[in-house]
């Protein structure tokens, strides 16, 4: 199922039409925490909760931008997902889920982007991956045209390239995509 639609939300909310623009994050540490010792699917997880930031976010951007999870979480399906996010109260924000266990490949390939364009029906200069690992969420967005924003809280600062905006702060991710006119 590409794209699995919000289960609150089939057609999305009002106003989706209009927008010119889709926002994509990673799941796992960039908009929900992962705790190290978890194991499982993360809807099971005894605790749950949203990066710091990401809710205020995900506000900001709402009205500018189709938002999305692609992902490549192996233990948990779409359902699952929703379900977790439900637990966070993160769910009501994101139209668009694109899972590893949804669509058969995972991030970096050419093939999983390719999907999640065709999904969205617009052009990867009209999309943004924000995510948090260097090869499977900046380097595959960046080779299937994608806009990029590495999400390094940790300023581990290992990886530069002219395209790829760095954020540290989740909740100045409006701040960042007001330079390519999102927000």
């Amino acid at each position: 199922m590409v794209g699995a639609p919000s289960p609150s939300a089939e057609h999305g909310p009002p106003g989706t039409g209009h927008r010119r623009w889709a926002v994509l994050f990673d799941w796992g540490d960039t908009v929900m925490r992962v705790f190290p010792d978890a194991v499982g699917p993360m809807v099971s997880w005894p605790r749950v909760e949203a990066v710091p930031g990401v809710r205020r976010a995900l506000v900001a951007l709402r009205r500018q931008a189709v938002l999305g999870l692609a992902t490549n979480a192996a233990d948990s399906d779409a359902g699952e997902i929703w379900a977790a996010l439900r637990r966070a109260r993160l769910s009501s924000y994101f139209e668009k889920l694109y899972c590893y266990r949804s669509l058969g490949v995972r991030k970096p390939s050419r093939e999983y982007f390719a999907a999640v364009l065709a999904d969205l029906g617009l052009a990867p200069e009209r999309v943004v991956m924000v995510g948090d690992e260097w090869q499977a969420d900046v380097a595959g967005a960046l080779a299937a045209g994608l806009r990029t924003v590495w999400y390094d809280p940790s300023r581990r600062g290992e990886r530069h390239h002219p395209d790829v905006q760095v954020l540290h702060d989740m909740g100045r991710l409006p701040e960042v995509l007001q330079k390519w006119g999102v927000s």
